[in-house]
């Protein structure tokens, strides 16, 4: 297999985007990526999305998405595995790439979920329909399910999950893409209105809209198109039951775990050597759990790496220093990609305020569901 590298990015703005539609969000984070890399070809597309045709009634999206990028006859592809359908993208993309079968490849993601639909009953869908939906479960209800099993197991507090919804505010209000610039006392946090107990509306990513794209080509090519390319030592994906009572553990995402094991072997490193982190912060206790089960906190002690700085920018492993999807956003289908974005611009020094100074190594953890699906990347800089 050949090396391979990402050598430009392109991301929108993440928020409620009523002026734009999927397709113009498309459009402009992959000419965002296009232009910075001063190429107007493309040997394949892959898109993530988790939902586009219940969200604003379109499917079809490799070829309409093409077309209005100006590639009509391009192959291009969705790439769908719920909330991990952005990391599934770039993942697939690496791989065209890596085999040799297309030298430069265009992996976004894209998601416009602020346009009247039940949103809540979309993202249900990714869950398990007669076992936890028929039933009344919600995504808040399943992750409050496993903030109570991690509490149980390991004297986890509502606390401890605001001081992670603290830190990724502190990150996000210095990311001027981010959906909510501002930061958050442990205080707000614990005032804000219940959900669905523990979880309270601000330990809870928002409603979003936005794109991301990536190029990927091989390492021996990247001159081309850029000084400082960013190479994919690693790429995995793991499974887990669809449903959470299924599981083993429901405080510990098995797919998590699996998916940054393999990535770790594929890369010769391991999760001491991570530099920077980008993890699927959904629900504040899916932190807590991600960093776990990657290896950057011990078992039952993630949950206070938030409130001692670990975690932080200038910590031992600062996470989620785009603000995550709790103060980025999460347009769904958009969020693993705009990982990628953040990893690469963190490995080429172009984070500014949120720069980590002399990071080698990100990694990259994108998840669907409750840990169905998880997909991690990990990065160097060269």
């Amino acid at each position: 297999m050949r090396e391979v590298a990402i050598v430009a990015a392109g991301m929108t703005h993440f928020g409620e985007l009523w002026g734009a539609s999927l397709r113009d969000l498309f459009v402009e984070a992959a000419q965002g990526a296009l232009t910075a890399a001063g190429t107007d070809h493309l040997d394949a597309i892959y898109v993530g999305n988790m939902s586009a045709g219940q969200f604003v009634g379109q499917e079809h999206l490799g070829p309409l998405m093409a077309d209005h990028l100006g590639m009509a006859g391009v192959p291009s592809v969705r790439v769908e595995s719920a909330c991990a359908s952005g990391g599934v993208a770039l993942r697939t993309a690496f791989l065209e790439v890596a085999s040799g079968a297309s030298d430069l490849v265009l992996a976004a993601g894209v998601e416009k979920m602020n346009d009247g639909a039940d949103v809540t009953a979309i993202l249900a869908t990714a869950s398990d329909q007669e076992t936890e939906v028929y039933h009344g479960a919600t995504f808040p209800g399943l992750y409050a399910l496993i903030a109570r099993a991690h509490m149980a197991a390991h004297g986890t507090t509502e606390e401890d999950l605001a001081w992670v919804s603290v830190k990724n505010h502190r990150h996000g209000a210095l990311n001027e893409r981010a959906q909510f610039q501002r930061e958050l006392t442990t205080d707000q946090v614990l005032s804000s209105a219940l959900v669905s107990e523990p979880l309270r509306l601000l330990h809870c990513s928002p409603v979003s809209d936005g794109a991301a794209a990536v190029l990927v080509c091989p390492l021996d090519q990247a001159s081309k198109y850029t000084d400082h390319p960013v190479v994919i030592r690693g790429t995995a994906m793991a499974t887990a039951s669809l449903a959470l009572t299924d599981r083993r553990d429901m405080a510990f995402l098995d797919s998590v775990a699996a998916s940054g094991a393999r990535a770790y072997e594929m890369a010769g490193i391991g999760p001491e050597q991570v530099d920077v982190a980008e993890v699927h912060d959904c629900f504040s206790i899916a932190e807590i759990c991600c960093i776990e089960a990657l290896g950057f906190a011990p078992l039952g002690e993630g949950r206070h790496c938030a409130r001692t700085g670990e975690t932080a920018l200038g910590g031992r492993i600062p996470v989620n220093t785009s603000g995550g999807l709790k103060s980025k956003g999460h347009p769904v289908g958009a969020t693993g990609i705009a990982q990628a974005v953040e990893l690469f611009e963190q490995l080429t020094g172009a984070s500014g305020d949120r720069q980590v100074h002399g990071a080698e190594f990100g990694l990259a953890q994108n998840m669907g569901g409750t840990g169905a699906s998880s997909v991690v990347h990990i990065f160097q800089a060269v």
